[in-house]
């Protein structure tokens, strides 16, 4: 009889995550227990994770509260989806640096945008680490939000508590290949390893034969490369596709967004890299969101019980039911990839089972793509610091490094930007 917290319970998350949860064969009974600040919208996501129960013909009890230490006591599962005072700087977050050449699509992971984000985001949710540590010492940490390696990152530093972070990009490229290939996916064979949002397919076949020169000739296509046009024109010159979504890659690198010309020539509208595709669009986003499980609710929209590809309740079964499986988690390194820092957090397959999740050892990316995950894992390192240490000038110096950022502009001009993003942040701050 598993207890899964879920903090940030507000988040669209939870109907996906509650029904894959409850999908779970052999599991009958349990707690789901939810956590969100916002009392409005936790009382939403109790009545649909209750909806969820009924529909699925599940004996699981729900419970939730705005202080979660009247309900993290003695989970074994810790869900951590939560969002910062996300509305209160998303416009700041692009447009400050919007004035200094810095053009963000998504902006919540690297770049100015992720940078800040991390810096109000981390100071939170090491207090509710510590909470964690006190109530409920034997789970385990299962992390959703956003910047996933920063956040798995301080985590690792500051406790004991097993820790992995959980993404979709690997479950979701590896279907897109299969269709960019026009290949059954069951029949797709791959090898992948990185960093979150930067993991590389390093080898790609399809009954022995190598996918990519099958790739790279369709590039030559331009329909075919408009449909993913920054991670597809990326793999010509890299020799592997990238794990994360053309927007969001196009901010780690420093090829793309740099000058208007390569923005237009590369970079699409909305996750294929439109310029301010996420400030624009987030808080529409979330007000649907809340809409939407409103009409479940009440009626006038479908409950939708499909189990996702979501990894948490893949590894709740695994472990409550012993039954292994493998997963693609972000982990300390530990040795795991021989080329990237063993300091730092990185993604690789993990198999689960009764004793949790244990990492396996990839050995070495190529060292042109291990050097593009270098640069971001120094952003992290500097960044998680700056909060740990409460360093502001390690905060500055993540920033310099920021491979948009630092070929965008000047050091005078990143100086600039950064004490202007503070000034208008700095209540959010704790450095």
């Amino acid at each position: 009889m598993p207890k899964i917290t879920i903090i940030g319970a507000g988040s669209s998350f939870t109907q996906h995550i509650a029904v894959d949860i409850l999908s779970i064969d052999g599991l009958a009974n349990g707690t789901i227990a939810l956590v969100d600040i916002d009392q409005e919208r936790l009382e939403i996501a109790h009545k649909l994770v209750e909806m969820v129960i009924k529909k699925l013909g599940k004996d699981w009890d729900v419970i939730s509260s705005v202080n979660r230490r009247e309900v993290i006591k003695d989970s074994n599962y810790i869900i951590n989806q939560i969002e910062v005072n996300g509305l209160n700087t998303v416009k700041s977050e692009f447009e400050i640096p919007l004035k200094y050449g810095v053009k963000q699509c998504i902006g919540d992971t690297l770049g100015p945008g992720g940078l800040f984000k991390t810096l109000r985001t981390l100071p939170q949710w090491l207090e509710i680490v510590k909470d964690i540590e006190e109530l409920a010492p034997n789970s385990i940490i299962l992390n959703y939000t956003n910047p996933m390696s920063a956040v798995t990152l301080a985590t690792s530093r500051v406790t004991n508590i097993p820790v992995v972070g959980l993404c979709h990009s690997i479950q979701n490229t590896s279907r897109q290949l299969a269709k960019y290939s026009g290949v059954p996916y069951e029949e797709l064979k791959w090898k992948a390893a990185g960093i979150n949002h930067m993991s590389w397919f390093v080898e790609l076949t399809h009954n022995g034969q190598d996918m990519y020169p099958i790739l790279k000739e369709k590039t030559n296509n331009k329909e075919f490369l408009e449909q993913d046009p920054v991670r597809l024109d990326a793999m010509k010159y890299l020799g592997a596709f990238v794990s994360e979504s053309s927007g969001h890659f196009s901010e780690y690198i420093p090829y793309y967004r740099k000058r208007d010309d390569l923005i237009d020539i590369h970079c699409s509208t909305g996750y294929n890299g439109g310029t301010g595709f996420y400030a624009n669009n987030w808080p529409t986003w979330r007000k649907k969101n809340d809409e939407n499980i409103k009409g479940i609710l009440n009626g006038e929209k479908e409950l939708n019980l499909s189990p996702s590809n979501e990894y948490a309740a893949v590894i709740i079964e695994g472990i409550e039911k012993n039954a292994p499986t493998v997963i693609y988690g972000n982990v300390p390194n530990s040795g795991l990839i021989d080329n990237l820092p063993n300091d730092g957090v990185v993604e690789v397959a993990c198999l689960v089972d009764r004793n949790g999740v244990n990492p396996t050892h990839f050995g070495k990316l190529p060292t042109h793509l291990a050097a593009l995950c270098q640069s971001n894992m120094a952003f992290f390192d500097l960044a998680v610091g700056a909060v740990l240490e409460k360093d502001k000038e390690k905060a500055l110096y993540a920033l310099s490094i920021d491979p948009l950022t630092a070929a965008v502009c000047s050091l005078k001009e990143i100086k600039e930007m950064f004490n202007e993003l503070y000034e208008s942040e700095k209540e959010y701050l704790n450095i």
